[in-house]
Order: C-alpha cells, then sequence, then structure tokens
C-alpha cells in the first residue's frame, strides 16, 4: 500500500507525524519515506511493507494530510502502475522533461576520445537545437585488452564543453559506485554546467550493489538496459531496486537480447516490448538502436537498418532514443561500425520527427474509438 501526502506535507509537519504516529502502531507493518522533491512543492509518499490486505484505506485517507492512497496491485511496488491510480508518469531534471509523453534523443560517442571528436559532435547537436547526449567515460567490455574508457580524467572537458553548447543532460555508463562520486566532483569543480543521467549498462542490470548505491543518491536520475539475457520481469525488478533504495527518477532502457535469432544484427530487437513497460509502470522507455542492430546496414529503399529500428521503437511510443554518432567513425574507439555520421544527423532526426508524429496519429485515433465504445 502506497499513503501519498498531500504537496508539502513533510517530515517537518503535524499532519506528518500525526500519520506516521498511526503507522508505526500497526502491527506487522513496516513503513518507508519517500520525498519528491521539486522546484515549486515536495511530495511525500510512504510505503507500507507487510500485512497490508487488512489495512482500511479509507480510513488512511480520511487522516489530515493524506491525499490519497494507492493498493499495490503489482509487484513492482514503486515504480509499478497500479489500479485506480494518477501518480505521474514523468520527471524534470535540469530543465529537461522526462516521461511517459514525451521524447528525447540521445546522440553522441559511445566512448569519449578526444576533446576534439567531442566538441565537433555536440556543435552538430547545438546546430539542430537538441539539449542531450550521450558520452561513455567508463566502458565495460567484454574483452579486457580493449579500450576501457578514460575515466575520470575526461570528466572535465567533457563536462566543460557541454555547457559550452547547451547540453543540459548527458547520459554517462557507470560501472562502480566509486563512479558517481567522480561525477559529482568533477560537476562541482566545473561549476555545474550540465546534468549526468546515470546508465546502468546490460551487463550491470544485476549488478544488485551498484543498483542499491544508484537508488541511494537523489541528484542523478538513472537509465537502466535490460539485460541482454534475462527475462523483461527481472529487468523491471532491477528498475525497482533504484526505486526501494529512494531514487524513483528511472527511465528502462530497451536495447535488444542476445540470440542469434536476430542474425544478422547485433542482438534481437526487442522494441515491441516499449507499450508493455509503460502498462507495467509508469517508467518513461528508451530504445537503444545502435546497440541493437550494430551496423550501418540499408535497406534497398535507402534507409538504414538503425533508422527503421528507431522508427518502430518510436512508433510504438518510445520516449528517448540512445543513439552512436562519431564525427570520424573509423577512428572510434568503441562500437566504430555502427556510429552514424555527423552529416547524418539532420536526415535522423527527421526521420524521428516523422515517426513521433505517426505514433500521435495513431495514439489519437485509438482515443477516438475507445471513447465510442
Amino acid at each position: 500500500m502506497i499513503v501519498i501526502l498531500k504537496p508539502n506535507v513533510t517530515r517537518n509537519s503535524d499532519e506528518f507525524n500525526t500519520v506516521m504516529d498511526y503507522l508505526s502502531g500497526l502491527p506487522e507493518i513496516k513503513v518507508r519515506v519517500h520525498e519528491e522533491i521539486g522546484t515549486e512543492q515536495t511530495l511525500t509518499e510512504l510505503y507500507l511493507i507487510g500485512r497490508t490486505s487488512t489495512l482500511s484505506a479509507e480510513d488512511i485517507s480520511a487522516m489530515p494530510g493524506v491525499g490519497r492512497v494507492v493498493r499495490v496491485s503489482e509487484e513492482y511496488r514503486i515504480l509499478g502502475r497500479h489500479r485506480d491510480e494518477s501518480r505521474p508518469t514523468s520527471f524534470a531534471y535540469n530543465g529537461v522533461r522526462f516521461g511517459q509523453d514525451t521524447l528525447n534523443v540521445f546522440a553522441g560517442l559511445c566512448a569519449v576520445d578526444n576533446p576534439t571528436h567531442v566538441e565537433h559532435m555536440m556543435q552538430a547537436l547545438r546546430e539542430h537545437g537538441q539539449v542531450c547526449t550521450r558520452m561513455g567515460a567508463y566502458k565495460p567490455r567484454t574483452n579486457p585488452y580493449a579500450f576501457q574508457g578514460h575515466g575520470k580524467d575526461c570528466l572535465p572537458w567533457v563536462f566543460e564543453l557541454a555547457g559550452k553548447y547547451g547540453i543540459r543532460v548527458i547520459a554517462m555508463e557507470v560501472t562502480h559506485e566509486n563512479h558517481i562520486v567522480e561525477i559529482r566532483d568533477a560537476l562541482a569543480k566545473t561549476g555545474q554546467p550540465t546534468g549526468v543521467m546515470l546508465q546502468i549498462g546490460t551487463r550491470n542490470t544485476q549488478n544488485f550493489e551498484l543498483l542499491k548505491a544508484c537508488g541511494r543518491q537523489r541528484e542523478f536520475p538513472v537509465l537502466l538496459k535490460r539485460g541482454f539475457g534475462i527475462t523483461l520481469n527481472e529487468s523491471l525488478n532491477a528498475a525497482e531496486y533504484l526505486a526501494s533504495e529512494g531514487n524513483a527518477r528511472v527511465v528502462f532502457g530497451l536495447r535488444g537480447m542476445k540470440t542469434n535469432m536476430g542474425d544478422p544484427h547485433r542482438n534481437f530487437v526487442d522494441f515491441a516490448h516499449v507499450p508493455v513497460v509503460k502498462r507495467l509502470t509508469r517508467m518513461p522507455v528508451c530504445v537503444d538502436p545502435s546497440h541493437s542492430v550494430g551496423s550501418r546496414d540499408r535497406g534497398p529503399e535507402g534507409l538504414l537498418d538503425v533508422m527503421h529500428v528507431t522508427a518502430q521503437g518510436i512508433i510504438a511510443g518510445a520516449n528517448m532514443v540512445l543513439v552512436d554518432f562519431h564525427p570520424a567513425p573509423a577512428k572510434a574507439l568503441v562500437d566504430g561500425p555502427q556510429a552514424l555520421l555527423l552529416e547524418e544527423l539532420p536526415h535522423f532526426l527527421e526521420d524521428v520527427r516523422i515517426a513521433r508524429e505517426a505514433y500521435e496519429k495513431r495514439a489519437a485515433l485509438a482515443r477516438e474509438y475507445v471513447a465510442k465504445d
């Protein structure tokens, strides 16, 4: 059961203390407090864990300071979409809104290599009205001898360049709790020129200590990629780990499944699960066409497979696209063969716009059809 307090009923208020005194006295019930602090108001949610089926939602709803009570109907207690609830499906971070009704493109370098390439990428993004990017500083690799990323050494100049070109949010993978500290320190030393969305890659989807560390901090939202060899349910429970530790600002990423059934693509594209995740949870959904396809192959009509797959995800309702670009793919230190060229950026963005428009028309048609029933 989730008890949602009225806006700005916080830990310091009399209403909060009254509700907590009552709930703390209930037998076999544990209470976990979660606060979402916004620019204008704070929203406090109380998660009741234990034998809640015997509790009266009506009695709790009538208490001073309580806005509404939600009975949990799915195992994803915090991030799940439960019966008869209207909790928000979006959050704002550093001036960018992420929700189940938005679409943000994160085009950039899979792995940061040098300042020149990073600057060319960010300059191209600004020229085409983009405020988000991906920049890999920490790169877990299958081969221990492959390039592992520049790590904390590149963070200062990456963040400074982001500030120079108006980039608001950088998606950046972390593989260890120390990386969160390094990112926080580098942002502070450079004057907070941009924001970071922590990315948990497919290899770490069930690294529970990393999930807990990313969940304990409230400063950065998290992009969690689906594990490449586990079920959707297992990956959604990984996202719930983040939220259970206090950070519910989570975007769920689909990046393809590891199986030869997907050949000749690098992974079997799983973007049909976009509406499934949105139905089961309140998380925005990201698609990663680059790591799903893994090549620059082109269809007979002239469209790149990466663009076909991107459109499939967007038409299914995706809210974020994580895609590899590089000023000189032949010189890229990671995943160069799948990276798109900077001169292809306007074509890619226009194709994204067309796909989004198609999704919105389909959604409007569906609403019209349902309204007639």
